[in-house]
């Protein structure tokens, strides 16, 4: 069987199945800013306190949670100079509050799995992914075991930025969404939209 699309040297498959057919090399640490309007849009819909930004990079979220008076820590493995850096939140072992970041993609499951883990039960965990993120075998067992309370959708996209660089980004081509896991939740995913 041919295939019409070969990739290119940026092109990768993943452990996750999906095809990277970026025209850049992807950051080594994974870091992709998010637009500070995404968590503003979900903090229309979504109550959260003393929100733990676990991935903070630059602290584009950071300053959102902190105008909204719910910032309760930022942290990041890598020092961009903001937070405490050289936290490695895969090794913590609790958090009183809720958590809300945008994940490493390579390492995003782990990421889930970890917040989960360390927060009191009632507690929240929100974290935006490329909407390919719920289509895997793999993390099926994620959502069966924890399934989420919302998914929200947007309806536009909105963009995250090469090291942080929103200056320097194109528009995006990859939709977004924000997955909020209530800890204790068992019941069914309600799918919302955002504009």
């Amino acid at each position: 069987m041919n295939k019409d699309w070969k990739g290119n040297k940026t092109s990768v498959i993943g452990t996750s199945g999906f095809h990277n057919n970026s025209q850049h090399k992807r950051q080594i640490d994974d870091f992709y800013a998010t637009d500070p309007i995404a968590l503003e849009k979900l903090l229309e819909r979504e109550r959260f306190d003393n929100v733990w930004e676990c991935a903070c990079g630059m602290g584009h979220l950071s300053e959102v949670l902190k105008k909204h008076n719910i910032h309760g820590k930022s942290s990041d493995l890598v020092d961009r100079g903001y937070g405490e850096s050289g936290i490695d939140f895969l090794l913590e072992d609790e958090w009183n509050g809720d958590i809300i970041t945008n994940p490493p993609y390579k390492i995003a499951t782990s990421f889930v799995y970890q917040a989960l883990r360390i927060i009191p039960i009632g507690r929240k965990v929100a974290m935006i992914f490329p909407q390919r993120y719920l289509s895997s075998k793999g993390r099926y067992k994620l959502f069966i075991q924890y399934p989420p309370k919302f998914v929200y959708a947007f309806s536009s996209r909105i963009g995250c930025a090469i090291n942080g660089n929103f200056d320097g980004a194109s528009n995006s081509a990859v939709d977004y969404l924000w997955i909020v896991w209530q800890k204790g939740h068992d019941g069914e995913t309600i799918l919302k939209w955002i504009e």
